[in-house]
């Protein structure tokens, strides 16, 4: 999400690491109508694109195997063939990874529930099996669980952009510094060079929408006339996109803090850097609280200056604390690690205190995506390209250095912590441009959806999930009144995941929006 993509999927392992239990990186309702736009062209509606058809891509057309990589005989993989453009399916072709996990009592299953990855740029094929055990027995026994690696992800034609290592947290960002911009513009021009040498085949219909196209496609392949879907953090967003493109595919939906798609990319990494200066804040008032322990700082400016400092020094040189060289962009990811779930906020303390004192910390997590074992070929930088791709591909970005410049003088005045890295240019100002059109949401042409989210999201403010529930007519929000990121169902409220249990299993959406 931001340095900061792959901090989200760090913070649940950290969190959940420290519970004890296991981690979800990442998520036709009765009574709702599910109208359709006479206005959309074949792109946007299946009941009108033969390519969608599912006597196009019947089951029996998949070829089911073990999953590469993932180590549960009972998840089962296959490939699905789709367009590269989707305007020309009779085009170039690339194929999209998915695993599916039988539902546990066949006499009551629905259907499917499709799920993947968050960042964008993490892999979904994994997740039924961390997600099974998590669900209800209720949930379990009415679906098969799908998941899929978007386009261009790991198993799903993967990209890259010639790196041999990918970025702190899966995403490139530089923090600008009093004189940096020039160098920060050239290396932003550089990379989006290189990612156009490695991959400009492929750059061009790396969006969100084409995400969702594909994940069309994927249900005709399973034979299912509608799909239900649990998606969090891009994944919900990925989730609305789809509902505004192919509102008559849609059953039930869960949208766990999802982006709100019409705020891609650039305002919502600008309007969320205020919760990541509070969440900040949190973090050190709870360190401060406990100086005994960590020796931080007995007050929240005392520990924001410690952890800053240390940050600061690696930008200039990196700290080496047992035989690993710490940059200041993983130190930021572990930070943001750390300020994304109030859960990992003590393990994320004592990694800096250890690095203060010069003793090697101990962080059960790669601040770095590592490459998936066992999954041949994917280039080494395969999550940065990715991530960077779909950003870059699914909203308008600034083309004009002088844009960023402004941005950075008030951010950086007004949040001196994350302002510098948030406003910063990026390689999206380089990119080239993509055809694809921004996909809003569907206001009354998709059934409600279910929104979840917490009240103290740092990762994807709350702001955007009452954006979605009130995009998409009829849908309810759940809050839960906590600081943490995509909340269903790992972080274990009862209220919120009792909601989305009843949704999944009956149905029914709540009479009015709950706060848990």
């Amino acid at each position: 999400m931001t340095y900061w993509a792959g901090a989200a999927r760090i913070a649940a392992v950290a969190a959940s690491i420290v519970l004890l239990s296991p981690a979800l990186p990442a998520a036709g309702v009765a009574g709702l109508s599910s109208g359709r736009n006479p206005q959309q062209n074949p792109l946007q509606d299946p009941q009108r694109d033969p390519q969608r058809d599912p006597r196009r891509h019947p089951t029996r057309d998949l070829r089911w195997g073990g999953c590469a990589g993932v180590d549960d005989p009972a998840l089962r993989c296959a490939e699905v063939t789709v367009p590269l453009d989707h305007r020309r399916p009779r085009g170039r072709t690339i194929t999209i990874a998915i695993s599916r996990l039988p539902a546990t009592d066949p006499a009551r299953r629905r259907g499917v529930l499709l799920t993947t990855g968050g960042g964008p740029g993490g892999p979904g094929v994994p997740l039924p099996s961390s997600l099974a055990p998590l669900l209800s027995p209720e949930v379990r026994a009415r679906y098969d669980l799908i998941g899929f690696d978007i386009r261009f992800v790991e198993r799903s034609t993967p990209i890259g952009c010639g790196r041999e290592v990918e970025e702190p947290g899966g995403y490139w960002v530089r923090t600008a510094t009093p004189g940096s911009f020039p160098a920060d513009a050239a290396e932003a021009r550089a990379y989006a060079r290189d990612c156009v040498r490695a991959a400009g085949w492929a750059l061009p219909y790396a969006t969100t929408a084409n995400a969702a196209r594909d994940m069309d496609v994927i249900r005709a392949a399973l034979g299912e006339e509608k799909i239900s879907y649990l998606g969090g953090s891009y994944a919900g967003m990925l989730g609305a996109v789809y509902a505004a493109l192919f509102p008559g595919r849609v059953d039930r939906f869960v949208l766990d803090s999802p982006v709100n798609p019409d705020n891609a990319w650039r305002p919502y990494e600008l309007d969320r850097t205020p919760a990541f200066e509070a969440g900040t804040g949190a973090f050190a008032a709870w360190t401060a609280e406990r100086n005994a322990v960590y020796g931080l700082g007995g007050t929240a400016r005392e520990v924001t200056d410690a952890v800053a400092g240390l940050i600061r020094r690696a930008a200039t040189a990196p700290l080496v604390v047992g035989g690993h060289a710490w940059t200041s962009g993983e130190l930021g990811t572990l930070l943001v690690a750390g300020i994304y779930d109030e859960r990992s906020f003590g393990l994320v303390a004592a990694a800096f205190a250890d690095i203060a004192a010069g003793r090697e910390p101990y962080v059960p997590f790669p601040v770095r995506p590592l490459p998936p074992a066992g999954v041949p070929g994917v280039p080494a930088d395969n999550h940065t390209a990715t991530n960077m791709a779909y950003r870059c591909g699914d909203g308008p970005w600034p083309r004009d250095p002088r844009d960023y410049q402004r941005d950075l003088a008030s951010y950086s005045a007004r949040y001196p912590l994350f302002g510098p890295a948030n406003a910063n240019i990026t390689p999206c100002a380089f990119w080239p441009r993509i055809k694809d059109e921004p996909v809003r949401l569907p206001a009354d042409r998709a059934p409600g959806v279910l929104v979840t989210a917490a009240l103290r999201d740092v990762a994807a403010p709350v702001a955007n999930s009452r954006a979605v529930a009130a995009g998409i007519r009829g849908s309810r929000l759940v809050t839960i009144d906590a600081h943490t990121h995509a909340p269903y169902p790992a972080f274990g409220d009862a209220c919120l995941n009792g909601q989305v249990d009843a949704f999944l299993t009956t149905g029914t959406l709540p009479p009015a929006d709950v706060a848990c």
